[in-house]
């Protein structure tokens, strides 16, 4: 479990069956073989590391997809339980987390340090699937919405970045648009906000989109990220329902608990809404800028007992399993 400040002090411990409130947060169950916390295995010989047995008996464990992964657990599992926001993010595709992985590790830059982006050598997409009502941004709008929504907030110091994408009705149009956005100076930035926030505050009644510009300055106040409600896709899932993230698809998660699939890394690249080091370059380097449809994923039917949420990816497969009185 992960004591991460935005999570929850009752769903992991409610959902495991431990008490609660707990005394810290904890944001993230872990279930998997990541160096950074693999899980344990109880065996007769006592407790021993999952990675530690993959590494003894892949075969036995994995079978035929051992070879096909290199004797390593191709996903990781998680459930998480988030209170407070998450950061505006991307993950890597396995090209760029291999050469990103190599440099930093040429660079000397250690395992643990806050301002190291990639902390393995894989990609890392993903697929989370709602346990309670989930709010998630994901994936950018179109352009005209975006150009509308700053206009009618009268960002005036973002004029040069609108007429970019005005002008550039493209995936270059975008990233300019971005790359001024995300090296704002920080007056600049509370300039935006002193129009951008009163804006949304006189309408959050009226739209979750400006409701959660407002929660999102109240947590983060100051941060270029409070308006990327503008710029990303606001969604809300309900209990059941899952999204797939590919690598280079900007999201942040904002609120709920759910299960989180995805391929066996924690390599993130950061853009606003969070302490953490964001390193705006890198971002931009992996960054999808193409747009695209919001798809709600919603399980299909197998067999009697077994439904499954489709993906494209190769290193898992999400499923719901029900049991019961004449069940096989």
């Amino acid at each position: 479990v992960q004591d991460y400040a935005w999570g929850s002090h009752a769903a992991i411990a409610e959902l495991t069956g431990r008490s609660f409130p707990t005394r810290e947060p904890e944001a993230e169950m872990w279930m998997g073989a990541h160096p950074k916390a693999p899980s344990t295995v109880k065996t007769k010989h006592g407790d021993k590391s999952l990675m530690a047995l993959l590494k003894q008996h892949p075969h036995d464990i994995m079978g035929k997809a051992a070879a096909a992964f290199e004797n390593r657990l191709p996903y990781l599992f998680k459930v998480l339980a988030i209170e407070e926001p998450l950061s505006i993010q991307v993950h890597p595709n396995r090209i760029q987390a291999k050469e990103g992985f190599a440099r930093e590790n040429h660079l000397g830059i250690p395992m643990d340090a806050a301002e190291r982006s990639y902390r393995d050598d894989n990609h890392k997409p993903e697929c989370i699937c709602a346990l309670t009502h989930f709010w998630a941004l994901n994936g950018f709008h179109d352009r005209s919405t975006i150009i509308r929504r700053f206009r009618e907030t009268n960002s005036s110091t973002l004029d040069n970045g609108i007429r970019e994408l005005e002008e550039h009705a493209d995936s270059q149009g975008l990233k300019h648009f971005l790359e001024i956005l995300l090296n704002l100076k920080e007056i600049d930035v509370v300039n935006i906000l002193d129009q951008a926030v009163p804006y949304a505050e006189a309408r959050r009644s009226q739209d979750p989109v400006f409701d959660w510009m407002v929660r999102l300055h109240n947590t983060y106040p100051g941060d270029i990220g409070v308006v990327f409600p503008l710029i990303l896709n606001l969604v809300r899932l309900n209990p059941g329902q899952a999204m797939y993230l590919p690598a280079g698809q900007m999201h942040a998660y904002l609120k709920g608990v759910g299960i989180e699939l995805m391929a066996n890394s924690d390599n993130v690249l950061r853009g606003g809404l969070t302490p953490k080091h964001v390193d705006v370059a890198e971002l931009l380097n992996v960054l999808n800028f193409e747009e695209q449809p919001l798809e709600i994923i919603k399980p299909v039917k197998r067999n009697a007992c077994q439904k499954v949420f489709p993906t494209p990816a190769d290193e898992f497969e999400l499923s719901i399993i029900e049991t019961g009185a004449g069940r096989i």
